[in-house]
């Protein structure tokens, strides 16, 4: 389909998806997350696509939010939907690895998106924040409950609270990104990471995430139980079979997926 708000392209196993409003710093509109369902649940779909990659239009932002000319309007029934919670949920049930390339500000509803991802990598002028307090409301896309998860409470409470950017670097310290590259890197380095995921059989990345997502959510014990049998299944893969014939023998392993 054509999309107003996005650009969607692949680039051999990697589908990229670009917020492309950067007259707006690729704010999230309404609109935008309805194409961002659409572009998501595509490359799901798509058998070729391995990988799927998320990042913002220009060199100034990965997205700054959601457009503020929208929220001046929103009311308690519409502030109850699970708008950006949505996009957010669908990137971490997506099957696929999913990668948040973050280049420039990447604020508010923006953050959200990219806390969705499974990975995120920025570009050294990238710049972090949750700033909705200044606004007199709280993020409602999913931010208060997935940054403590992802970075710890104390950290999440020092950027919840304060709203105040954070630069790439500390970015890294405190996990809130796994890499940083140089601005120019941002794009081939997720190109260069998509190859690497497409080179393992197509199951392993599925659940690897499926196994990390549902353990979080449970105690120790019933995660390592679900571990041992994800790896039982996929112990009666023939694509177990030909991995490690295709080590043994020192050869590229022929996946099927199967």
């Amino acid at each position: 389909m054509s999309y107003e708000n996005l650009l969607y392209e692949t680039r051999g196993p990697l589908a990229l998806i670009t917020i492309n409003r950067p007259a707006k710093l690729n704010a999230i509109s309404l609109g935008t997350v309805d194409e961002l369902h659409v572009a998501i649940a595509a490359a799901a779909d798509d058998p070729a696509v391995r990988v799927i990659a998320i990042t913002g239009a220009g060199d100034k932002a990965f997205a700054a939010g959601s457009d503020l000319a929208e929220v001046v309007h929103r009311d308690l029934n519409k502030a109850l939907e699970p708008i950006m919670q949505g996009v957010a949920e669908r990137l971490e049930r997506c099957p696929k690895p999913t990668i948040a390339a973050i280049n420039g500000i990447c604020f508010g509803g923006g953050l959200e998106v990219a806390l969705g991802c499974d990975l995120r990598v920025a570009g050294r002028n990238a710049r972090f924040a949750t700033p909705e307090g200044k606004l007199g409301i709280i993020p409602g896309g999913g931010a208060t409950q997935r940054l403590p998860r992802l970075v710890g409470r104390a950290w999440a409470l020092d950027m919840l609270l304060m709203g105040e950017p954070i630069d790439a670097e500390r970015a890294l310290h405190i996990g809130l990104v796994t890499r940083l590259v140089d601005d120019a890197d941002l794009l081939p380095t997720v190109q260069r990471m998509a190859e690497h995921l497409a080179s393992f059989a197509p199951l392993v990345p599925r659940y690897m995430k499926a196994m990390v997502h549902a353990g979080m959510e449970g105690s120790l014990a019933a995660g390592l139980a679900m571990e041992k049998f994800a790896q039982a299944g996929l112990c009666e893969t023939a694509d177990k079979k030909e991995g490690l014939a295709a080590f043994m023998q020192k050869r590229p392993p022929k996946w099927t997926g199967r």
